[in-house]
């Protein structure tokens, strides 16, 4: 008798989701999951701990296939961060949109808190790892504490944006969501204007100079 096939990390969340949808809640046991699905269920451990760590493992999953699906693209390699981004905004949103059924059983409940739901927190440690490799230009302190604060201020800042981002996505009823692709400009456009710490440079640059002028005067 043929050996059966060990199901991949990506069968058992694809087949996961699927008994959600169709029943409306997570599997009973991992033992019967495994056998209605024809693998053993110590094959499922290999994978996973829990049906909870599959819930984190999904959302974590719509990050690194909308990260991996970026890398290819020559274009993204030179974009600057603020269309880094963008890219990756627009890229998430269609692996959600794609899996919306699923996405909005799972989390229309929590839709009003977000921020600290658990089955999202290996998005969010992927998501704020992300950010502070885009090399958002912040101001240079020389102050290690307070350069740590404005790096985890930034990062949280960000994280809370795409849960903001999320919501409004979870109540669009536009065609094909086309509000939520406004938002996503609008938002992170106005982040980054924001963000913009060229003026503020200037000023500073402004006062060194001004500083060094006055005291070499006197």
């Amino acid at each position: 008798m043929a050996k059966k096939k060990a199901p991949s990390k990506n069968d058992i969340i694809t087949s996961f989701m699927d008994y959600v949808l169709e029943h409306g809640e997570n599997p009973k046991t991992v033992y019967a999951f495994a056998k209605a699905n024809q693998f053993d269920e110590e094959q499922f451990y290999e994978h996973f701990a829990s049906f909870e760590a599959i819930e984190k493992g999904i959302f974590e999953a719509f990050f690194t296939n909308s990260i991996e699906a970026l890398n290819k693209n020559e274009d993204y390699q030179i974009f600057d961060a603020r269309n880094k981004l963008l890219s990756f905004y627009y890229t998430f949103f269609e692996n959600l949109t794609a899996n919306r059924s699923y996405v909005k059983h799972v989390l229309d409940t929590y839709k009003n808190n977000l921020k600290g739901l658990k089955m999202l927190s290996g998005l969010k440690h992927h998501f704020t790892k992300y950010i502070g490799e885009l090399g958002i230009q912040m101001l240079d302190i020389k102050q290690e504490q307070f350069e740590k604060i404005q790096e985890r201020a930034l990062k949280e800042s960000a994280w809370l944006q795409l849960m903001l981002t999320m919501k409004f996505w979870l109540e669009d009823n536009s065609a094909s969501f086309e509000k939520t692709d406004i938002f996503i400009e609008k938002s992170v456009n106005t982040t980054f204007d924001v963000l913009d710490i060229a003026p503020i440079k200037s000023v500073l640059d402004l006062g060194k100079f001004l500083f060094k002028e006055k005291f070499q005067m006197n």
